[in-house]
């Protein structure tokens, strides 16, 4: 089992910047590719940006050059989505995706971003 805990959502106007976070414990050393998705009301829940272990990136089209994923593979395994020039598009809940080598996937229960305009 891993256990995933998001922080750092909030509200924030155009143009501003947050940063998200995760936590990862408890099986986290088979722990392969983590990620961000976000949800917005009424939409399908879409990739945002995901890491691999050897660090490897991969973003959404729509927020290239904006957010920054990384993650420290220490013992307490984290990772972050940096997000800069926020539009009020990106306001959805965000959820932090964890992958075992194995194929099984976590989810935290998400975090709520909210960008006026």
């Amino acid at each position: 089992q891993v256990q995933l805990v998001e922080s750092g959502g909030g509200l924030v106007q155009a143009g501003g910047s947050l940063r998200l976070s995760c936590a990862a414990s408890g099986n986290i050393f088979n722990l392969n590719v983590m990620g961000w998705y976000r949800q917005a009301p009424g939409k399908q829940r879409d990739l945002v940006a995901t890491i691999s272990r050897g660090g490897r990136t991969n973003y959404a089209d729509s927020v290239k050059g904006r957010f920054t994923i990384s993650r420290d593979n220490a013992k307490d395994m984290v990772v972050y989505l940096q997000m800069n020039s926020l539009k009020p598009e990106d306001t959805a809940d965000y959820y932090c995706n964890a992958r075992l080598s194995s194929g099984v996937v976590y989810w935290g229960k998400g975090t709520l971003v909210t960008v006026s305009s």
